[in-house]
């Protein structure tokens, strides 16, 4: 059975997982797009050269008899919609992050699915599928290095736009690390502080970069995650982890080593999307697979709550200042 899906949203990841769906992966085939500019999805069928219908918005999609499962890569404030209208029209939903832009958006979704009874939501957070978090993860659960005592991570971007502000730091940025890091430790965060360091000549005014977020586990494991946005040299995400009898560090992306000129040297990468390509295409196979399988996996709905609970925490430390506890509710039996 080929999976004919539906698209909300055709910006920059919108045409990218319509590409991927079209000419990458395998079990799957776009039969319907749309976006708030609909001349923008009409072009984005015609240069993709897809045989797929154009719908006037994303609810008359989602109703459309022939699509069975949804992609929605919409502006973030439209997911918990369409999310809640793929629920009600029991169809499967892969969203990019933000599940919603508030934790209570969240657990809308989380209920709606659990009344509905079935996995039907998978949140698009991509590293789970990265093969260096794979293998890193692999290293932790064989016990290798021990208990994990300690993680200092950093996320660098080498600039941002005017439109980025400091909050972003956390909702367009950390988001990756409070998803990835909870899925590599197995735990759940307990506390959260926001410290701010002297900020960079080239952070514009509305914003204060960098940051550094420190987390605290229920099981008692520190992290520290530095967050800066405007590194100038590359793009670069580190992840070190201290464990009782050793320490095990995420693989770099794999380049070429040059010896040229009298240098020894490594290219870093410049752009997100090259850094973590594989990893998308690994993500939405997965997706597509489950439906077709009938079971969804992958990160939940339970999860998109979690980070945006933790992520709301972040939010208020970086205005307060102080230490401020995460408060997640227990897991529902359902997503066990």
């Amino acid at each position: 059975m080929t999976l004919q899906l539906g698209v909300i949203g055709t910006g920059a990841i919108g045409q990218d997982h319509i590409r991927r769906c079209s000419q990458t992966l395998l079990g799957s085939r776009v039969v319907a797009v749309t976006d708030i500019n609909l001349e923008q999805a009409a072009r984005v069928v015609s240069e993709l050269g897809l045989d797929a219908e154009v719908y006037a918005d994303g609810h008359a999609l989602i109703k459309a008899a022939h699509v069975q499962a949804l992609l929605v890569t919409s502006w973030g404030p439209s997911h918990e919609a369409f999310v809640l209208a793929a629920i009600a029209a029991g169809k499967p939903v892969f969203c990019e992050k933000p599940l919603a832009v508030t934790a209570e958006g969240c657990r809308r979704i989380v209920e709606a699915e659990i009344a509905h009874g079935r996995r039907l939501v998978q949140v698009g957070f991509m590293r789970p599928y990265d093969a260096g978090y794979q293998a890193l993860k692999a290293v932790i659960d064989s016990g290798r290095i021990g208990e994990p005592l300690m993680l200092h991570c950093a996320h660098r971007n080498p600039r941002v736009g005017e439109n980025y502000q400091t909050d972003m730091a956390i909702t367009d940025t950390l988001i990756h690390e409070l998803d990835v890091l909870r899925w590599l430790l197995a735990d759940d965060y307990v506390s959260v502080q926001v410290l701010f360091p002297r900020t960079t000549r080239n952070a514009h005014a509305r914003l204060r970069d960098p940051q550094i977020v420190l987390l605290e586990t229920a099981r008692g494991t520190r992290i520290d995650v530095e967050v800066f946005v405007n590194c100038q040299y590359g793009y670069d995400i580190q992840c070190e982890v201290v464990g009782e009898s050793g320490i095990a560090r995420l693989p770099e992306p794999s380049q070429v080593q040059l010896r040229s000129e009298a240098t020894l040297s490594t290219a870093i990468l410049m752009d997100w999307k090259d850094r973590f390509i594989a990893a998308y295409d690994v993500e939405l196979q997965a997706f597509i697979d489950g439906v077709r399988a009938g079971q969804v996996g992958g990160p939940s709905a339970w999860d998109g709550f979690a980070a945006a609970v933790a992520a709301d925490a972040c939010i208020q430390a970086q205005q307060s200042g102080a230490i401020v506890p995460v408060s997640l509710p227990e897991r529902p039996g359902f997503y066990a």
